[in-house]
């Protein structure tokens, strides 16, 4: 996720002000992305969450108000989407973020087993790193000793130089959890207006576009948020989401349309 400097950096120079980027810059910008470390690191699994669960429930929701089924059998199949969907997304972040990090730590005692038992490998590996960054003579030597000189900081060296990996701080259990409420509450949003209708008996002629128009609106929020994730303008990253989200509404509704000619109900 981007930090909340890292922002302040980009739209300072979407404003090309250098004002601003002496800010994003500063010592008392550093201490306070610091102290703020771990807050909203999981804003990006509850975005992507939310998103899927919204995009993916309403297909389920457009096909079978498509095909003309009731709405009992619409809440059905759209809660058996948003609790069987959710998890099996819930479940794959998790276990993709815990393989990363189990790969990671493997890796890092590999080179720390490296760092210990075969030094003068890694010193040479370390200096020809840096002279390819164009460093020579003295100060590449420098260079070299400075950061062979502290363990942490060489493997720490070698994991990103050497093999491109960065630690991630994030809890594979609280992302697989933040992706799987994400999605139930955004996805319950194309499901809201059936189950009123469920007690309280609404067309489906009615209840559809409201559903539709409820999912839409939600999708562009969500689809907001990921300018907290990504360098774009929240209206652009909604309205980029909101034209596939509705994408998927439209082929999923024409699809239930054609099958329920084809199948009887």
């Amino acid at each position: 996720m981007l930090t909340n400097r890292v922002q302040k950096a980009r739209l300072a120079y979407s404003k090309r002000s250098l004002e601003e980027t002496k800010k994003a810059h500063s010592h008392k910008a550093f201490d306070e992305e610091q102290a703020q470390e771990g807050h909203g690191d999981y804003v990006g699994d509850m975005v992507y969450g939310a998103l899927d669960g919204i995009v993916t429930t309403f297909a389920v929701v457009a096909g079978a108000a498509g095909a003309g089924l009731s709405a009992g059998i619409i809440i059905i199949l759209g809660f058996a989407n948003l609790l069987a969907d959710g998890l099996s997304m819930a479940a794959g972040n998790y276990l993709s973020m815990k393989s990363e990090q189990d790969y990671f730590k493997r890796e890092r005692e590999r080179e720390a087993w490296e760092v210990e038992n075969y030094p003068e490998g890694e010193v040479e590996e370390i200096r020809q790193i840096y002279r390819r960054k164009g460093f020579s003579g003295q100060t590449l030597e420098q260079l070299v000793g400075l950061i062979t000189s502290k363990k942490s900081v060489w493997v720490d060296t070698m994991m990103v130089e050497e093999l491109g990996m960065i630690p991630a701080q994030k809890s594979p259990l609280k992302a697989g959890a933040y992706t799987y409420f994400a999605f139930l509450i955004a996805g319950f949003v194309p499901l809201m207006v059936f189950v009123v209708s469920f007690f309280y008996p609404i067309e489906n002629s009615l209840a559809f576009p409201i559903a539709l128009a409820l999912t839409f609106i939600t999708i562009f929020a969500v689809g907001s948020l990921r300018s907290l994730v990504i360098a774009k303008n929240w209206f652009e990253a909604g309205i980029e989401m909101l034209l596939i989200g509705g994408l998927t509404a439209i082929i999923s509704f024409g699809i239930g349309v054609f099958l329920s000619g084809l199948v009887p109900i």
